[in-house]
């Protein structure tokens, strides 16, 4: 295969990706569209790896490819951290819960806070400059640190092993969405 047929199978493969992102965010198509998000994902990962060189076909089309990335970042990443917390707080065999199931409500307007985190830990990487993650971790921890001080005692833990958890999983994902671009131009 040719560069441009990589780089053009990559911007499919990220496209398809953002498609069944918007798609998870739906509770019929959680169970179903997370994972196919995941998959999709790893082949955008897999195919801008393997070559020696990958063509993006001009600016326009990086430009695209920029967009398409942002976008499976950025509507992904929510899903996929809904889908981790499901599998965090499931109850344990023994009926007793999880010490992050009550934490979800000391920590509100997460979903739109891992938007805008998800948005700028991709922004910064796409645009080479790493140290902007330092930024937006430092703001988050910051913003959040009132709420994680105030909630009792038994809520404390779970509400920091949620924030902790939730932080991870979105910045990895955006991250992985910033590295297929980066690894396709």
């Amino acid at each position: 295969m040719s560069p441009e047929n990589w780089g053009q199978l990559v911007t499919a493969l990220l496209a398809a990706t953002a498609v069944a992102a918007t798609l998870a965010w739906t509770r019929s198509g959680r169970d179903v569209w997370t994972p196919a998000t995941l998959v999709l994902l790893a082949a955008a990962a897999g195919v801008a790896a393997t070559p020696a060189a990958v063509d993006g076909g001009g600016r326009a089309t990086t430009a695209l490819l920029v967009v398409l990335g942002g976008a499976a970042a950025v509507l992904g990443g929510g899903p996929v951290t809904a889908r981790l917390f499901a599998v965090v707080d499931r109850p344990r065999a023994d009926g007793a819960t999880t010490t992050t199931q009550g934490a979800g409500s000391v920590l509100r307007g997460g979903t739109w806070i891992g938007v805008l985190e998800r948005a700028a830990v991709y922004a910064s990487l796409v645009a080479g400059w790493p140290e902007g993650i330092a930024v937006v971790l430092a703001v988050k921890a910051f913003g959040r640190y009132p709420e994680l001080r105030a909630a009792e005692d038994g809520v404390r833990t779970g509400a920091a092993e949620r924030f902790i958890i939730g932080t991870f999983a979105s910045v990895l994902w955006a991250g992985a969405c910033a590295a297929v671009v980066v690894l396709a131009q």
